[in-house]
């Protein structure tokens, strides 16, 4: 897997949290990293499903788990998960004292009741 297949090894992630959770306030559940761009985003598990929008809007095809011990790669064109792949520029997921879901002061309560 390459740039040309999506993934620029080379990118930064663009944070420890996601982008637009952040912008607005928002929490998640687990994040996702753009392998081509480093726009760290929220799972499909969390209310706002910001990793998947961006595939969709940017056309970048492979996200990277950002989640601490997870190496694993998803291909939004083939369907396909990778358990692993090339090595990304550090760092490799949120810091491990984020707690998930996250961040902290922003997870409702009933936070359960609220995923998918």
């Amino acid at each position: 897997m390459t740039e040309s297949t999506g993934i620029d090894p080379a990118v930064p992630p663009s944070g420890t949290g996601c982008v637009e959770c952040d912008a607005a306030g928002g929490w998640w559940f687990h994040l996702r990293r753009c392998a081509q761009c480093g726009h760290i985003g929220c799972c499909d598990d969390s209310p706002a499903k910001h990793a998947t929008a961006h595939a969709h809007t940017t056309g970048h095809p492979v996200i990277r788990s950002f989640e601490p011990g997870e190496s694993w790669f998803w291909n939004f064109d083939t369907s396909e998960v990778y358990e692993s792949g090339p090595d990304l520029a550090p760092p490799v997921s949120h810091p491990a004292d984020q707690p998930v879901p996250g961040p902290a002061g922003r997870v409702p309560a009933n936070w359960t009741d609220m995923l998918r």
